[in-house]
């Protein structure tokens, strides 16, 4: 899994608050404030994902047989465990 940069995650809230404004979704009384809160957002997020990576792919690395990482039966096995992990943290 590609795990996204501080520019990256930058570049998006950025975005993000551009998008609400030119929209006129809503108004900043603080448009730092409002940045950083959404940088904020944007890591927890992708760090949640981060973590549940992390726990399937030490799930698939636990099984008493290898399963080779790029076989379908890996792939297959981490969308399988992906799934139910995101399920027990939501």
């Amino acid at each position: 899994m590609t795990r996204l940069t501080e520019s990256r995650i930058s570049h998006l809230a950025h975005l993000i608050i551009d998008g609400v404004w030119k929209n006129d979704l809503a108004d900043f009384t603080n448009e730092a404030c409002a940045l950083a809160e959404t940088k904020r957002v944007l890591e927890e997020f992708f760090g949640g994902e981060d973590r549940l990576d992390d726990i399937v792919r030490q799930k698939i690395q636990s099984l008493s047989r290898r399963v080779a990482p790029g076989s379908r039966e890996w792939d297959v096995l981490y969308r399988k465990y992906y799934e139910e992990e995101l399920r027990k943290h939501r």
